[in-house]
């Protein structure tokens, strides 16, 4: 019991000389060494001068910049450091009324405990003449500062919805970004979003040393603790600037929107919703948000990678390729059409034309019989044991071809497009009450199927490709290396390449076989650059049809992809194709003169008013947006 009493005794003599000597070794470290409680200690003597970095440029895939900056300046304010000075006559600098600034110090008075010695924004955006004047009299109110900032200064008036805009954070923001402050700015949608960490830069900072009257002396240990601000990294973007203001010059005035895609890398060279939000209204959208949020043509939504619609005819170019895979035609396989496709008591109707026809044949003419008889020849292969297997079997090629599913782009809001399934239509008729006949619809790219512009463009750049695509993009090179592989990795649909050949035929026809010979988009053809390109005219239950366009050009080794959707537009042939084709013109030959013929095209593609078409006209007030 003696023996134990006195281990027990020592055991806690060695632990407290131990504890002891820990907290020596901590005290001497703290005291001479680490100087982190001394610098906590003297934070109430010190005042933190914030800088704001410029934020990075975005520039295009030539190095033109889309997105610069512009100096700003604030009028800043510690509420602690103020004292008595002329109220009226900082109004009169600043421009502003003396209840607006009654109000602020009722505020900084109301939360003076929880604000304490921090320095808040006054006054955003004072224009140089005022901030000058200021600066030159700033002696005689105490608490109050300069700070220069920068501001977005765009340098080309279009890509409103491509680009996004930059906003001042909000509290909901704050509580799930604790990095950020309030004061700070950060890039919501479009390009600005997505390279937020890129572009934001590193806030620095200077520090400065208060005496007992809390009078600014000087900077603290002489300004060995300041931090630099850190300029934000520049984006360079997969967009033509040129391209880009282009197209939304001839989508004045339209509902709509233009993809452009390089075939060969999935580098988006254009996106353009329509109407969009013009680039002057991004610089202050906190103050036309509102008004841009209730405009009935909704400009705040991308279309481009967000309306999702029926695909129409151009989705006969998936499905001739699928029943060419399935072998049920060939090139040969002709076709007989009476003014459409019948049977029984259904008619899916067509043009008039000659008849029968084969399978290049079809494209060129947009012919509807064609791929009713091609498509039920699909979903009625012997070699599948029910409508179940070769629906399901169907629907696998389609997502192939990257419908059904998110692409995977690296634009914020990209919707998936819709692809039936079996269960689609047990739901509609009842488990085994449904066949071909059932979903004919979907031959013609209507019925139940809907795909954003995004998708159509991606189409004509896997044919252009022969049977692949590149994840479309929108930055040029991701600080991840493995970012930029996923991109650059090739995605195969499930069509042999050998038979896009006779595809492209008829897209070629479409487009160059001549007047009178029944393409159906003759209106794009330009000489000297072989472009390939399938017409849709899309049914709408809410209006005029829509028009759509796909093409890619030249034939061989293609350099441009493009997807046109005109809502409520009319025939894919009148409007989409020659927007699409003046689209190709403009990249392929840049500056050289358009003829006199395709400046006329040009002249009526961009002056033409479509909105009045669109039911969103009838509730339509002006708003700052609104095209010019």
């Amino acid at each position: 019991m003696g023996l134990f009493s006195l281990t027990r005794r020592n055991m806690l003599i060695a632990g407290a000389v131990v504890m002891f000597t820990v907290l020596a070794v901590r005290l001497i470290y703290l005291q001479l060494i680490d100087d982190t409680l001394k610098l906590s200690a003297d934070n109430n003597a010190l005042r933190y001068e914030t800088l704001y970095p410029p934020r990075g440029q975005i520039l295009d895939r030539n190095g033109r910049v889309i997105v610069g900056n512009m100096n700003i300046f604030d009028i800043m304010v510690t509420p602690a450091d103020v004292r008595e000075f002329d109220t009226l006559e900082l109004c009169r600098i600043l421009q502003m009324d003396t209840s607006e600034m009654f109000k602020s110090f009722r505020y900084y008075k109301k939360y003076r405990s929880r604000i304490g010695y921090q320095t808040l924004i006054f006054r955003k955006n004072v224009p140089a003449e005022e901030y000058t004047l200021f600066i030159e009299t700033k002696s005689r109110y105490p608490g109050f500062s300069g700070a220069p900032r920068t501001k977005r200064k765009y340098e080309y008036n279009a890509g409103g919805n491509l680009l996004g805009y930059v906003t001042e954070v909000d509290e909901s923001f704050l509580s799930s970004h604790p990095d950020y402050r309030s004061g700070d700015y950060v890039g919501r949608t479009g390009i600005e979003e997505v390279c937020e960490n890129e572009l934001k830069g590193e806030k620095g900072c200077r520090i400065y040393l208060r005496d007992s009257r809390n009078i600014i002396k000087d900077h603290y240990m002489d300004g060995a603790n300041d931090v630099p601000a850190v300029p934000g990294e520049n984006v360079i973007t997969t967009i033509d600037a040129e391209l880009q203001s282009y197209g939304e010059y001839l989508m004045k005035n339209k509902v709509g929107s233009i993809v452009a895609i390089e075939p060969s890398s999935g580098e988006i060279l254009t996106m353009v919703s329509s109407p969009g939000i013009d680039v002057d209204v991004l610089g202050d959208i906190g103050k036309y948000y509102s008004e841009l949020n209730s405009d009935p043509f909704r400009p705040l939504f991308n279309r481009a990678v967000m309306s999702t619609q029926p695909p129409g005819s151009v989705f006969k170019l998936v499905n001739g390729l699928i029943a060419l895979q399935e072998g049920v035609i060939t090139p040969e396989t002709r076709f007989s059409c009476s003014n459409g496709y019948h049977i029984g008591k259904l008619t899916v109707g067509c043009h008039s034309h000659y008849s029968p026809i084969d399978f290049r044949t079809s494209i060129m003419m947009s012919c509807n019989a064609y791929f009713c008889a091609a498509f039920r020849r699909i979903l009625d292969n012997p070699r599948y044991p029910s409508i179940d297997s070769s629906f399901t079997r169907w629907r696998e090629y389609v997502q192939s071809f990257g419908f059904g599913v998110k692409l995977g782009s690296d634009f914020p809001s990209e919707k998936s497009s819709s692809v039936p399934s079996v269960k689609t239509y047990n739901r509609m008729y009842g488990k085994g009450r449904w066949n071909s006949v059932s979903c004919i619809s979907l031959s013609i790219g209507q019925g139940e199927m809907g795909c954003t512009p995004l998708h159509l463009a991606n189409l004509a750049a896997i044919i252009a490709n022969r049977g692949f695509y590149h994840i479309p993009h929108i930055i040029r090179h991701h600080k991840d290396a493995e970012t930029d592989a996923f991109f650059a990795g090739k995605h195969y649909c499930m069509v042999d390449p050998v038979h896009f050949e006779p595809v492209i035929d008829g897209m070629w026809k479409a487009v160059n076989a001549g007047q009178g010979l029944g393409g159906t988009a003759p209106i794009a053809h330009v000489d000297g650059l072989e472009i390939c390109g399938k017409t849709g005219t899309a049914e709408n239950p809410h209006g005029d049809t829509h028009s759509v366009f796909v093409c890619f050009a030249p034939r061989e080794n293609p350099r441009i992809a493009v997807a046109v959707y005109m809502e409520n537009a009319g025939f894919g042939g009148t409007w989409a194709a020659p927007v699409a084709s003046l689209m190709v013109e403009k990249y392929l030959r840049g500056e050289e003169p358009l003829s006199p013929e395709r400046e006329e095209l040009e002249r009526r593609m961009a002056e033409s008013n479509l909105l009045h078409k669109n039911p969103a006209s009838k509730k339509y007030v002006k708003s700052p947006n609104a095209k010019k």
